[in-house]
């Protein structure tokens, strides 16, 4: 659009002076003036990068009238795409987005008719006068796709420029869109050569223009691969076509050269019998994959065309190949690094002996977290992302949990956040113990699958109570300081659970920004006392044996089973028995075992 702008301007100045010509004159020297308040613009922009306090003026763009600002733009834009290399575009829709998808499927399938028709159209004898009109009502329904992509979908385009997506107005983006290298591309691609239909017929190579929209291709193809889940499956059909169309192009290439040469003329051209595509396709198998067993090309034409074949095939062969091992291991990139962790586990472990009982249990770690999380550690991958996106995935992923957890309640929102973004996923195998009674307590843990156990008894067997996913426990052990912070009970895995936990390091690191939310927690922090009651919560304690029972316990070692009960008799009277018997019951009324609870003052 510069161009034609200069252009007009050049052919006003060989005129006489006439409006027009005079308005012309006004509008070249407002650019210019233009153009210098921009640069000062440019200078005042570069001082307050020194000095962040001084105020930005207004553009000068914001006085003036819309088609110098949009001319003005324009002649900036070209400039920079010009100077820069960096110009990208993308659409509104998100990637995503099934419509837009779909029809992205229907432009490349139209885009693929061309690419796929045309040689052999132009190759083999398949299009005849009795089905020239078939072959016509093709053609242009896949021109009604390209004009329909043109005026449908390519205005909601956007324009990245130095990483600001520019987003302008309708009339500035229609003016902008015509000079932009998509539609550029696009509207070339529907130049219409089938004029040439008069002088030459019809004839397939008049379409080749229609190759030229191959940018839809390849944006169809970063949409499937953020659409599937397993996108190197994709991947991997995409190389297969590749293969397949190089030696498509090589089975047209061979009838026609046959056909130059005369088909049957020879033995090493086609004989005409037969499918024609099917039997140059497996000559172009047999060449470019360089099998053999060709008959020896014996005209100068046929053993050019041969050794060409032979080159071409050996470097198209071995770039499909080497670009199918890099999808195929980027595939399995995943897969390799958690084997080669197991293998390298395994060779320390054989390397200091260690017991095979132990050497089974990191085996089915491994295996499991691998199967359940799909990586060993999935700190591994947020890390890779902004701070701002991980927090996005923690709020969606852990912040349903962590909400309820009662020690957080009042506490602010934003504190909440970041502690989402501290927990660490742990996987505890069946039977593996999370904490053990009287260790130093530094984490708080969230059971986000599976199940754990608190128990106790001589041979930690017995089987208090049950916590399931969705609970916490250890949140005391964050605010106790000096020996209060020391695990009150017994808990371990019943099956394979997974575990969130929080590091007491890390709240407080976090509670540093945050002094009413950690004078809130203050506020919620234990006495000894309560700490003490908190262990009567978790396990009860032994109750005493009672006095009845110990009488008889002493007087079966010293008189035998015999004589136990005549000498109870003797020792005890009955009215003692019955108030020991009711004592007994008074204490038990003031126990009571459910939810960890005991009330012990009754």
């Amino acid at each position: 659009m510069s161009v034609i702008f200069i252009i007009i301007l050049s052919s006003c100045r060989m005129r006489p002076l006439s409006a027009a010509s005079i308005g012309s004159v006004v509008i070249q020297e407002r650019l210019n003036e233009l153009v210098k308040l921009f640069k000062g613009r440019t200078e005042r922009q570069k001082d307050r990068l020194v000095d962040p306090d001084e105020s930005e003026e207004e553009s000068p763009s914001a006085c003036t009238s819309p088609w110098i600002q949009i001319i003005y733009l324009e002649i900036q834009s070209q400039k920079q795409c010009l100077e820069s290399s960096e110009f990208n575009l993308f659409s509104t829709l998100p990637p995503s987005d099934l419509i837009y998808v779909i029809w992205l499927f229907f432009v490349v399938a139209a885009w693929n008719w061309n690419v796929w028709l045309i040689p052999v159209r132009w190759a083999f004898p398949y299009q005849t006068p009795e089905n020239i009109h078939l072959w016509l009502l093709m053609d242009y329904t896949c021109d009604f796709i390209y004009i329909a992509d043109i005026l449908i979908f390519q205005p909601r385009l956007q324009f990245v420029r130095g990483g600001d997506i520019v987003v302008r107005k309708q009339t500035e983006k229609n003016v902008f869109l015509i000079l932009s290298l998509h539609l550029h591309m696009d509207v070339i691609s529907l130049f219409p050569m089938e004029i040439l239909y008069y002088f030459t017929g019809v004839n397939s190579l008049l379409r080749f223009p229609r190759l030229l929209k191959y940018m839809v291709f390849f944006e169809f193809n970063d949409r499937m691969e953020a659409v599937m889940k397993k996108a190197y499956i994709y991947r991997v059909i995409r190389t297969s076509t590749y293969l397949l169309y190089s030696l498509h192009i090589n089975a047209c290439l061979f009838y026609w050269g046959s056909d130059y040469e005369g088909l049957g003329s020879t033995k090493w051209v086609y004989d005409g019998r037969g499918n024609a595509y099917i039997r140059c396709y497996y000559f172009a198998v047999k060449t470019l994959i360089t099998i053999g067993g060709l008959p020896d090309p014996t005209t100068v034409f046929e053993i050019c065309f041969q050794l060409i074949n032979y080159f071409v095939g050996v470097f198209a062969f071995s770039i499909m190949i080497g670009q199918m091992r890099d999808v195929v291991g980027a595939a399995t990139a995943g897969e390799n690094y958690y084997r080669a962790c197991m293998d390298s586990t395994v060779k320390y472990m054989n390397s200091y002996n260690i017991p095979r009982e132990v050497q089974n249990r990191i085996k089915t770690w491994y295996d499991y977290t691998w199967k359940i999380q799909g990586m060993l550690d999935e700190q591994e991958l947020l890390i890779q992302l902004p701070a701002k996106m991980r927090l996005d995935i923690a709020v969606d992923v852990n912040y349903s949990i962590v909400s309820k957890v009662a020690l957080f309640q009042g506490c602010d929102r934003q504190m909440v956040f970041d502690l989402l973004t501290r927990l660490k996923s742990v996987v505890y195998l069946p039977g593996d113990f999370v904490c053990k009674k009287g260790e130093i307590g530094r984490e708080m843990y969230i059971i986000k699958q599976g199940e754990v156990q608190v128990v106790g008894g001589p041979d930690l067997q017995t089987v208090f109570v049950t916590i399931r996913a969705g609970s916490v426990f250890g949140e005391i052990s964050l605010l106790a300081g000096g020996g209060g912070n020391r695990r009150t009970a017994n808990v371990k895995a019943h099956g394979f659970a997974n575990l969130f936990i929080l590091d007491k390091k890390d709240l407080a690191e976090i509670l540093v920004h945050y002094p009413e939310s950690q004078k809130l927690l203050r506020k919620k922090k234990p006495e000894e006392k309560e700490t003490r009651k908190e262990a009567a919560e978790v396990i009860p304690p032994r109750p005493d044996t009672p006095k009845l029972f110990k009488a008889a316990l002493k007087v079966t070692e010293q008189a035998g089973i015999e004589g136990t009960f005549a000498k109870l008799k003797k020792v005890y009277k009955p009215s003692e028995a019955q108030t020991e018997v009711q004592e007994l019951k008074e204490g038990r009324k003031g126990r009571r075992i459910g939810s960890l609870t005991i009330d012990k003052e009754k």
